[in-house]
Formats: structure tokens, sequence, C-alpha cells
């Protein structure tokens, strides 16, 4: 099969894709999982081996969601060596796109719909060009699924000429928590104890884009950024309004915690040049849930911080700093403010004997412990199951409750800012060049872009910037990293699961090879035909037959 073949079968299962809606967290998606099983089941290889496809069942979801594992094993020579490669089938919402939502999965159509709006200029450029497809998913990342699905359907009428092992895992709830990868890294697992597999590399061929204005490059990255979410459950004292200086309102607490750190470059990671974007506010509101004259006693705030090299502990550490230098600083800022006041009025100062205090949640749990004993991790088991069965709860909202219930279990209920994580984490991870398999994987790449000769530049970069499954190639090393998400997770092996033991013995090294775009989670996202139908898979298959070769002759037909 020449490149303009396999271009167009790429765009007719891309579009096939599209034409599906599968938003993250909705039957939808759970369909989108049977569409991909049925069209990898028709394939002739999977009818002589159903065994080697497999639904991947998420435990409990109540959308009925799956993921799908597709094991293609090459028939040249016995070999266990095999190459993981990956894609998520979920995507964000269509209410991006207005009255046009119901044309987001018909690229034609909305084409067409599109072309009556005012658009920004380079988007009309781009959407006249015909050199790219529109539509929710198309980019981020059916596109990328495409790739690999008509990968499988080439290779395997070429088994008895191909070397070692492909997997596909096309995986749901990546816009969500990665509750679909999640699901296929223990069965990779199995397959790596009980049938002996030699993972070399994992490769997900997740959306790419541009990295700056003006940015003509093309990129794979040899890693992926890491997320963990910093939170602050903040106790204040509740007043009267009218009596504002007997009280300390959380939401001030709150809103000095958001200055400190939303966008702050101080929370930025820099590794080799590469620097991670600061943290950003994800959730801030107080715990109120009336309308009264009385201040808010709690407030809630979390942060979206990427990672490149600070693990959990590290993080954990300088927020409980940040945290309490927050705090005083307040303290001091109230009674500047008292001060005045007491001026204006004409009434004598006396200093506020608010004290700064910071604990972190494993610090809470093990106080509340002391008074209430054994039956606490009981109590908290009870809840968490209840709060589980709830579907009206996300696992930000149930990880909350969880605080505010074992806070609210303790004898002192002065004021306090308690540290911890919500769920999910994303360790990072990039390869290094310290290991075998880690040099191989470099190797591969740097051989397999030596041969390319389209107009693209491409550049080898080490941390793909945004969150991906790639992240769950392998845990951290480091223990303390581990211990400080168990132990300041909330609800951590209930709420929210991570199979660490799994990822600790998987340690597979990875790599993104992605499509190319723009505005992904837009209403002009879009896909550019040229390097995604026809130079990234030509550079996808390179590498993994460079990974499989034993003699630097590519292990997979070209």
């Amino acid at each position: 099969m020449n490149t303009a073949e396999r271009a167009a079968r790429i765009e007719a299962i891309t579009l096939e894709l599209t034409k599906y809606f599968s938003v993250c967290e909705t039957a939808e998606e759970a369909k989108m999982g049977e569409v991909i099983y049925t069209m990898l089941a028709e394939i002739p290889y999977f009818r002589q081996h159903p065994e080697n496809l497999r639904r991947l069942p998420i435990e409990g979801d109540p959308w009925g969601r799956m993921s799908v594992l597709a094991l293609l094993r090459g028939e040249k020579c016995p070999s266990s060596k095999a190459v993981v490669t990956i894609g998520h089938f979920d995507t964000v919402g269509i209410s991006d796109y207005g009255v046009l939502a119901p044309y987001a999965n018909q690229p034609d159509v909305l084409r067409e719909k599109l072309l009556a709006l005012e658009l920004p200029e380079h988007v009309r450029n781009d959407l006249q060009s015909g050199d790219y497809l529109f539509g929710r998913g198309v980019f981020d990342m059916k596109s990328g699924d495409a790739v690999l699905i008509q990968l499988l359907e080439e290779l395997s009428e070429q088994v008895d000429v191909l070397e070692g092992n492909i997997i596909f895992g096309a995986v749901c709830d990546e816009e969500s928590n990665s509750r679909g990868m999640l699901r296929l890294v223990p069965e990779l697992e199995r397959m790596q104890r009980e049938e002996g597999l030699d993972y070399l590399a994992m490769l997900d061929t997740d959306c790419m884009t541009a990295e700056y204005d003006g940015d003509k490059n093309r990129y794979i990255y040899t890693g992926t950024v890491g997320k963990i979410m910093p939170t602050f459950y903040i106790v204040g004292k509740e007043t009267h309004a009218g009596e504002a200086f007997k009280g300390l309102d959380p939401n001030l607490l709150a809103a000095a915690l958001t200055k400190r750190i939303d966008m702050n470059p101080d929370f930025c990671d820099i590794v080799s040049g590469e620097v991670t974007l600061p943290p950003v506010t994800l959730q801030l509101r107080d715990r109120k849930t009336e309308y009264s004259t009385q201040i808010a006693k709690t407030a809630v705030v979390f942060f979206n911080y990427g990672t490149y090299c600070s693990n959990p502990d590290v993080v954990l550490t300088n927020m409980t700093n940040i945290a309490e230098a927050c705090f005083e600083g307040t303290i001091v800022s109230i009674n500047e403010h008292y001060k005045k006041f007491c001026k204006m009025a004409g009434r004598p100062f006396r200093a506020l004997s608010w004290k700064t205090r910071v604990i972190t949640y494993q610090e809470l749990y093990h106080a509340v412990r002391e008074e209430v004993g054994d039956s606490l991790d009981k109590l908290v088991q009870n809840k968490c199951a209840k709060w589980l069965a709830d579907d009206s709860l996300d696992t930000c909202g149930r990880t909350t409750k969880l605080v505010e219930f074992v806070h609210s279990l303790w004898s002192d209920q002065s004021p306090v800012i308690i540290v911890y994580f919500t769920p999910p984490y994303y360790p990072h991870t990039h390869v290094k060049g310290t290991t075998k398999k880690e040099q191989k994987l470099l190797a591969a790449i740097e051989r397999a872009l030596a041969g390319e000769k389209s107009v693209y530049p491409v550049k080898i970069k080490k941390f793909f910037p945004c969150i991906s499954d790639l992240s769950y190639g392998a845990s951290p090393d480091s223990p303390d990293a581990l211990r400080a998400v168990a132990n300041n997770m909330p609800g951590f092996g209930s709420i929210y699961k991570l199979p660490i033991e799994e990822l600790a013995r998987l340690k597979i090294p990875v790599s993104m090879i992605g499509t190319y775009g723009y505005d992904a989670h837009k209403y002009t996202e879009r896909l550019e035909k040229g390097y995604s139908f026809e130079t990234m898979p030509g550079i996808l298959r390179r590498i993994i037959g460079n990974l499989l070769s034993e003699d630097g002759t590519s292990a997979v037909p070209q």
C-alpha cells in the first residue's frame, strides 16, 4: 500500500469515528468503545484470533464504558518484543459550537456552516484551503486512533513477515480522569507477567499543535508533563456580617492563596530549557449553600499544577509553606484594616488574636484518629461508599466532602488551612537515555526522522506539554513521592484508585507522535490533513519498525 492509499484509508476511518459523538462521561462514549471494538473485530486477523481482541470494562462505571485492547502477533519468528500504542476515543463536549452543535460530527456540513460565520482570518484561511478537517474530535484525537487502526489493518495482512508484536489500547475517559488508561495498565502488566511480553515503548498518537504563534515545527515528544492538584480546605470563623471583625473570612485566605499561586512562574519546572506552564486555579468557592448575613465558615481552592521534575512530596511541602505565609500575611493585613477602622470610628484598637495554622490532610487524619480511634477508618469507608453511589458528585466533589467530614469530627474547630491533593494525579515522565530501552527508543526516533523527506520540519522535545495517558507508562521512582499522594489524597484507594504496583512493574519508555492541527477543545478544532494522514503515519511506522528490529533493518513492512 502506498502513501496516498494509506492516507485515504486513514481519512475514511477518521470520518467514520468522528460521526459518532463520544463526549466524555456519556452513554455515547460507551457506544464509541463498541464501535471501535466492532471495527477491529471485522479485520480478518481478529476473526481468526478472537482471543487477541478484548473489551476491558470499567468497573462500576455508571455509563458502562470500556477500553479496547488489540494484540497483533508477528509470525516471522517467535518474539516477546512488543510495542504498545494507545489512543483515547472520548472528546470534550459540544456546547462551544452553539447552534452548530448538531453538525460538530459532520466535517463536510460543518465546513459550509462555518463559512457563513465571522471567523479570525487565519481560521478562515484554513477553512477555505481545503487542507483541514473541522469537527469535534477530528483532531483530539480520532485521527490519531484512525492512524493506529489503519496500521493494524494493513499489518494484519502481513503477519508472516512481521517481527514482534503490536498492541493497540483504545481508551475512554482521557478527558476526565483517565479511567480507561488506568483499566488498561493492569491488563498490560498481566500480559507482561503471564505471557512474557517485553514492552519496548509506549507510543501515543494524541493531538499535537504549534507551541507558539508562528511556530511551523512538528514535534515528537519523548515524555509528558505531569499534573497534580494541590488543594486548600480553609476553615475560617463564622460571624454576622454586622460584626465582621469578630470573624475570619475564609474567602480572604482563599484570595491570598490565589493571588500568590495563580499563574505565578515561580512554580514552573524547568528541565533542559523546557518550562511547564504555571499553576492555574481550577476551583475557588466557599462552602456556604444558602444566603444569609453570616459569613462563610469554609472555602476550598485548588490548582492545576504541571510538573516536569517536582514530585508530589516536594509540591506538598512548598504549598504548605506558601499557605503559612499567606495565612500570616492575611492576619497582618486584617489587623492593619482593623486598626484603621478603629481610628475612623473612634474606638480603641486591640490586635485580633488569629493564629496561623496550616496542616496536611495526613496530619488532620491522625489528629482525628487520636480522638475517634480506629473506628474512623470504617466511618470514612462508609462515607466513601455512599458518595461513590451518588452520581451527582464527581471525584473532586467526593474528595472535598471527605475532607469536610473528617474535619467535622475534630474537636478543634479553630481556623486552619488543610493542604492536600485532589485527584486525578498524572506522574511526569520522560526518556533520559539511561537504560537500554530508553536508548533504543531515542535511536529509533532519530533513525526514523533521518529518513524523513517531507516539507515539515520535525523536532524532538522532552515533554508533551498537555496532560496525557502516557503518564501511566511508569510510576515515579521516589517512594516519598508515592507516599505523599497516598497519604494526602483523601479517599485514595476508594474514591480514586491508581495501580501503583502495576505501574512500578511496567516502566515503559514513552513517546508522543501525534497528528497535527489547531484549537483542540474549541469550536474551530481542525486537523491538518497533509502531515496527519501522510507524513506522521510514515514516521510512526518507521519508529515501530526500528524498535522491533534486531539488526538495524525495519522489522515492520514499509
